[in-house]
């Protein structure tokens, strides 16, 4: 019988259009540890290690995926964000579902319910309670440590302020888990230079390394104290993530001085004077990244929170972010000269969320490799509203032609969920998809030695070399 005669969704052969397709998925990826070098998982709730309340909490809470689809299905903010009970706000997700048919929340939605809970039903009004029951007897029991080894997942970096104290970090590596939590530096707080919260931000920050922030060079020995913190616990990569245009200017200590000073008094700055203390705080913080041997990962392109009706009602990442239409190029290219005439670029990983700007970003990045580690510039997994078939296949398609695809580390699951995971599994398939095609048209050799080390590379090798985790023994 045929996957679609048995009404089977989630098939063996799901995504795989051919049997060399599957060979390859099977045989080589499927098995494969996960390394998540990027993700917003909670390193309190791994440490903590209680099992997760239920279905609701696991997955629609935080998930502004789910909200924007919620929203576009004309459900209520109060069975969103509000407070309508978790079975309440579960039922109009299940409602939303159907509605959700070729946007890649329908793929997630039946991949997540197969893999952890073994459900091949998909889901809707008429599913939704027995669903909603049979979840949450699986998760009653579920911590999320085990989770994640259901899961296979060897690594995993959350995103860390620079203010946090990583007591979960601490914690979890005191644990007997099979899998590593290791923190990522993320900067944002030290580029915003709003006055209504910047001043805040500094006097926590003095708070963190006991001494007062009273000058520029205060500022810089505190951010060197927090990255010997955050190296000491097992940190690795940095992060940027803030959205709008970004320049790289050229500044004089004196300036940044200045400017630095009128922030300090809680004082408004212009755009000009903005871009030169950014300017100074990305090559400051991009040499120190280089100087501890770190990753540095850099996520552009999005315009955030548009909708300030709901910003005020939901606050930060409600679900109002979007693609923005501005050009990154100069700024690239700018900053990582910079940093390149000195023998300062680390290792770079640069996400864009900007389809229309795929081959800026993948030649911008062939620019500063070096010969020093393979693949050492990374134009990084396609991203949020481009993690999905099309956008994947684009971005696999780009990286190919304009650079080495076979150096590339792979998959990311960018989220705040434990239920995430088989977003690997969803381009692991692609992956191979996209291989076997190519082979079965003549364009690649079917080489199936080759073929092996191309997808073991990117779904797990490459990734393991190019990081370098130290794995507890």
């Amino acid at each position: 019988m045929s996957h679609s005669e048995s009404g089977e969704f989630i098939h063996d052969d799901f995504l795989l259009e051919s049997s060399l397709a599957s060979r390859l998925y099977h045989d080589f990826a499927k098995e494969l540890p996960i390394i998540d070098y990027h993700n917003h998982l909670s390193a309190a709730d791994i440490a903590e290690n209680k099992p997760l309340k239920n279905i609701s909490q696991a997955w629609l809470s935080g998930d502004h995926y789910k909200w924007r689809a919620m929203r576009a299905n004309g459900i209520s903010e109060e069975f969103i964000t509000g407070k309508a009970g978790d079975q309440e706000k579960f039922e109009k997700w299940a409602q939303t579902v159907p509605h959700t048919l070729r946007n890649p929340l329908f793929h997630w939605t039946h991949l997540e319910l197969k893999r952890y809970f073994d459900i091949d039903r998909t889901l809707n009004k008429e599913s939704a309670s027995e669903i909603y029951q049979e979840t949450n007897a699986i998760l009653a029991e579920s911590t999320p440590a085990q989770l994640l080894q259901k899961m296979n997942v060897e690594v995993l970096c959350t995103t860390n302020g620079p203010l946090e104290d990583l007591s979960s970090h601490i914690q979890i590596a005191k644990a007997d888990f099979d899998f590593d939590v290791l923190p990522t530096f993320r900067s944002d707080e030290l580029f915003n230079a709003d006055p209504d919260t910047f001043t805040i931000f500094l006097d926590r920050l003095a708070q963190a390394v006991s001494f007062k922030i009273a000058s520029l060079a205060d500022l810089t020995a505190a951010i060197d104290r927090r990255i010997d913190f955050f190296h000491e616990h097992g940190c690795r990569l940095s992060d940027f993530g803030m959205g709008g245009q970004l320049s790289f200017v050229d500044f004089t200590g004196y300036e940044v001085d200045l400017i630095f000073s009128r922030m300090l008094k809680g004082e408004s700055i212009g755009q000009f004077e903005l871009d030169k203390y950014r300017s100074f705080m990305f090559l400051y913080l991009g040499r120190k990244y280089h100087e501890k041997s770190w990753t540095q990962q850099y996520h552009l392109g999005a315009i955030r929170n548009n909708n300030s009706r709901l910003k005020k009602r939901v606050g930060n990442d409600a679900g109002c972010d979007s693609i923005g239409d501005y050009s990154l190029s100069n700024f690239l290219s700018g900053f990582f000269d910079a940093l390149d005439r000195d023998n300062q670029l680390a290792k770079t990983i640069t996400y864009n969320l900007n389809p229309s700007q795929n081959e800026v970003f993948a030649t911008m990045l062939g620019n500063f490799n070096d010969g020093t580690v393979p693949g050492k510039m990374q134009w990084g997994a396609a991203w949020w509203f481009l993690d999905q078939k099309d956008g994947i296949e684009k971005h696999l398609d780009a990286v190919s032609n304009m650079g080495l695809l076979s150096r590339f580390v792979g998959m990311i699951t960018d989220s705040r969920s434990f239920l995430s995971f088989p977003r690997h599994e969803y381009f692991r398939r692609i992956l191979c998809n996209v291989l076997a095609r190519d082979a079965e048209q003549g364009l690649i050799p079917q080489d199936q030695g080759l073929l092996k080390q191309v997808v073991e590379n990117i779904c797990y090798s490459n990734a393991r070399r190019y990081f370098e985790f130290d794995r507890k023994q």
